[in-house]
């Protein structure tokens, strides 16, 4: 009777049993009693010690009593083992169960299924499912939740489903398993779909199914289902769970909804560690850094930290570029007792290095004893941003001696970045020897930083090859590519890459149709142009400021000024570039007034002109002959906007004189400037003088020119003709003479026309151009008539000391805007308009020969120049000769 009493209180005892110390002390006495033996007791002692995770103390017990006889006691050490994580012990003594005599019941395969979900053994799985089987077993519905949660971890979410599916039995354990299982391998829809079967089967959900359904409504970006579950969550009362309101937090931080994500975190009458975690990180990733740094600093009192909030913290520090709570931060990083590892100290390192202070990042840096890849790039990263390219390279170096089967393809990435910046090819060539020697050249980011390293280095021919040789692409490799090929002035190897690249499946981004519109615009490749515009409209990318700046520029450079101004029409926000395009524009095409109606328009709607609208505006006036006017805006922009001139500026003045044919004014107005003219400024004024026969200034402003700039062989050349024109061949062979023993060329003249959906490009002389015989023909039938209109050719476009005047003939009639529009006249329908494109300025007489073949066949035809746009009509041009 005795020994039943105390064996009634000593069990009793053992429940109540609330710490390690009261537990001992009542082994003891079941020592003392002699009931160590006993197996109700030992499987009691072997629970509670599990329980307050001494699972030495439970094996301890369970040896006492070794070999069990009985399942209860192999039950409770198995399940001691696996609650306490000790996985790979939990098995062993399952097997070892399977040695004996002892049958394994239903208790036993909870524990040992949860061992294999935490080892995430898929065949060891397998075996005991198959051993679950065999036993009959697997209709229990502990048996069944066990299984759907070991597969649902493990990623077999269809073997967790067909599980369930089976299972006689479901509660809600089971349900809230499998929805875990979907949304924490990213199948939110299925999760979703999973919670609406729960719902429609008339069980109650619980915080758990709350917590684990959460993310799934969060990562669809399901805002009103969001907030409906977050309704139906405080109608049943489970929002005072932390879990709930963790997952409540997040999911409003993944809607972009931060009031919200802060009024549920305001409202939590308990958080832990997550809960100020989720919201410091969620305002981080929402690029809220202020928020996030208050959120850390206002309760700092109310949670300890955690490396994942210090690291969330110093990256706000980092991005705000506040040195000042970077330091705050390391310190009581220190202060706390945090070991800071390789991965907090490469956050340091980047922390400080956005806030500028290198001599800290170098000293965590060097602190750090095992340095991987990320702690390199980060140091080098640092140097890159404040701008020491050099001290960059040196460490790269440094690190390739060190780690070099380390550097990866960021470290690539930066330094071929670095090289590009500095321009120095040979750096260059070096990393893409060792990026291709590492396997790293295959990384795509790392052949794009490449191809643009070699384009801005002026390899070109490099960067096609290795977009020639890649097996992948992405819109940023396209991009780079079309955009090298357009810095280096290779517009049709650009278009044509645009036209592989539409074709090829790419997806075209903004960044494409800003590379490529300005190429069109180059062109004047109206039909390119219009099917990039179509493009765009699909992608829905009208409304961007940009990319209508774009085509404003595109079709006023292709001759549509009407569709320039439909697209300037139809923007729904404009600025200062946008204007600017609309009155360069309109300056094309000879349009001043109009140029001046769009300044005021601009003026009156508050946009404030910079230097460069001033650019244009004087332009405009300089084409359309308004003198006074264009005047008048350089005044204004000095003395109402406060703009200080700059060369451009007065060189814009001076064209506007000089083309009015003031050219005296304009010699005084030079001769006045605050700033030393450069030969730009002379060459305008040396275009009016052969243009007026002002021989006189010609010379003089010839030789101030040479004077200035005698290795330009543009202006050298410009200076020889004027020498040609005073028929000084002297002068003209000096010059000549100069430029051949000289490393540098003269851009050729050439013209082009768009026949067919084809360009043909026409150069002065071509005699290998398609139908070189019939446009010749043409030609002299041409200039038959014309002499009969009274056409003499201008000897003044002579530059050579020809004393034939039918070899003069020939040199003129050769250039190649002519040879464009007799092809243009031969393979068009009659009557149709043609347009032509030239890279230098139009010369006089073929200025000349073009409004009298515009009389004489009866089309229009619109020339595009170095300058401007000239509609040629009925034997006149819309420039007023004044071009």
């Amino acid at each position: 009777m005795q020994i039943r009493v105390s064996s009634a209180f000593i069990s009793k005892a053992l429940s109540s049993s609330s710490n390690l110390k009261d537990l001992c002390r009542i082994h003891a006495v079941v020592i003392s009693l002699g009931l160590d033996g006993s197996d109700f007791f030992s499987g009691k002692l072997i629970d509670k010690y599990s329980h307050f995770k001494e699972p030495a103390s439970s094996l301890s017990v369970f040896r006492r009593v070794s070999p069990a006889k009985n399942v209860y006691l192999w039950n409770s050490i198995i399940r001691a083992l696996s609650q306490n994580g000790l996985f790979p012990k939990a098995l062993e003594f399952y097997g070892k169960l399977r040695e004996t005599n002892v049958s394994p019941d239903k208790f036993t395969f909870p524990p040992v299924v949860k061992a294999c979900a935490g080892l995430l053994d898929a065949e060891i799985g397998d075996c005991v499912y198959k051993q679950i089987l065999e036993s009959g077993l697997e209709s229990d519905l502990y048996v069944g939740n066990a299984l759907v949660d070991m597969y649902s971890r493990m990623g077999s979410l269809d073997r967790a489903r067909q599980v369930f599916d089976e299972m006689p039995v479901r509660d809600l354990v089971s349900w809230n398993s499998l929805i875990s299982g979907f949304c924490s391998h990213g199948y939110y829809e299925e999760a979703l779909g999973i919670y609406h079967e729960l719902r429609n089967s008339w069980i109650v959900p619980d915080s758990f199914t709350f917590s684990s359904v959460l993310p799934a409504f969060g990562n669809l970006v399901l805002v009103k289902e969001g907030q409906g579950l977050h309704g139906f969550a405080l109608k049943l009362g489970v929002n005072s769970a932390v879990v709930v309101n963790n997952g409540l937090l997040a999911m409003y931080l993944k809607f972009s909804r931060p009031t919200d994500a802060r009024r549920v975190f305001d409202e939590m009458v308990v958080r832990d560690s997550i809960s100020y975690n989720t919201i410091i990180c969620g305002f981080l990733n929402s690029e809220m850094y202020e928020e996030s740094l208050r959120m850390f600093l206002e309760n700092l009192d109310q949670f300890k930290p955690d490396i994942l909030t210090v690291s969330s913290i110093l990256r706000a520090c980092g991005h705000l570029r506040d040195l000042r709570l970077a330091k705050y931060v390391h310190e009581y990083m220190l202060r706390s007792g945090f070991v800071l590892e390789t991965t907090g100290s490469n956050i340091l390192i980047d922390a400080y290095a956005k806030c500028g202070d290198m001599i800290a990042a170098r000293d965590v840096f060097k602190s750090i004893e095992c340095k991987d890849t990320v702690s390199w790039n980060s140091i080098i990263s640092g140097y890159i941003q404040s701008g020491d390219l050099l001290e960059a390279m040196k460490l790269f170096k440094m690190m390739m001696m060190i780690m070099e089967e380390q550097a990866d393809h960021i470290t690539y990435v930066m330094l071929v970045s670095v090289s590009t910046r500095l321009a120095d090819l040979k750096f260059g060539r070096g990393l893409h020897s060792n990026a291709t020697k590492s396997g790293i050249y295959s990384d795509l980011s790392v052949s794009n930083a490449l191809i643009d390293m070699y384009a801005k280095c002026g390899e070109v021919g490099d960067s096609l090859q290795i977009f020639n040789c890649m097996d992948t692409r992405d819109t940023v490799t396209w991009n780079t590519v079309i955009s090298s090929c357009v810095c280096f002035g290779d517009f049709a190897t650009g278009l044509q890459l645009t036209s592989q690249m539409r074709t090829s499946g790419a997806v075209l981004d903004m960044a494409t149709f800003l590379v490529i519109l300005p190429m069109c615009a180059s062109l004047a490749a109206k039909r390119p142009g219009k099917e990039i515009h179509c493009c765009l409209l699909r992608f829905g990318y009208e409304s961007e400021l940009p990319i209508g700046n774009a085509l404003i520029e595109m079709y006023s450079k292709c001759g549509s000024l009407e569709s320039s101004f439909s697209v300037f029409r139809h923007m729904s926000r404009r600025d200062v570039v946008t204007w600017t395009g609309m009155i360069y524009a309109y300056g094309m095409y000879g349009e001043g007034e109009k140029a001046l109606e769009a300044f005021a328009d601009m003026e009156k709607s508050g946009i404030v002109p910079d230097h460069v609208v001033f650019i244009a505006i004087i332009y405009a006036c300089s084409h359309s002959g308004l003198v006074e006017e264009g005047l008048a805006c350089f005044e204004k922009m000095k003395t109402h906007y406060k703009i200080d001139p700059v060369i451009e500026h007065y060189a814009c003045v001076v064209d506007l004189l000089s083309r009015s044919q003031k050219i005296t004014k304009a010699e005084e107005f030079i001769q006045a400037m605050p700033i030393k003219p450069d030969a730009s400024i002379w060459a305008s004024l040396l275009r009016a003088c052969r243009t007026s026969g002002d021989m006189e200034t010609a010379e003089r402003v010839s030789k101030r020119i040479i004077e200035l700039n005698p290795d330009d062989p543009g202006y050298s050349i410009l200076a020889s003709n004027a020498y040609a024109a005073l028929r000084k061949w002297d002068k003209v062979s000096l010059i000549r003479k100069s430029l051949k023993e000289k490393p540098m060329r003269k851009n050729p003249g050439y013209s082009w026309i768009e026949i067919s959906k084809k360009v043909h490009v026409f150069r002065a002389g071509d005699d290998s151009a398609p139908q070189s015989e019939d446009i010749y023909k043409s030609l002299e039938i041409l200039y038959d008539l014309m002499a009969k209109e009274g056409y003499i050719p201008d000897p003044r476009e002579v530059s050579q000391n020809l004393e034939e005047e039918e070899e003069k003939r020939r040199l003129i009639c050769g250039h190649s805007e002519r040879l464009a529009i007799a092809f243009g006249l031969l393979n068009t329908e009659p009557g149709t308009p043609l347009q032509v494109m030239k890279n230098l300025r139009v010369c006089g007489d073929c200025h000349e020969v073009t409004k009298l073949i515009s009389k004489i066949v009866g089309r229009e035809i619109l020339v595009r120049d170095a300058n401007r746009f000239h509609l040629f009509k009925d034997g006149t041009c819309s420039c007023k000769d004044r071009w």
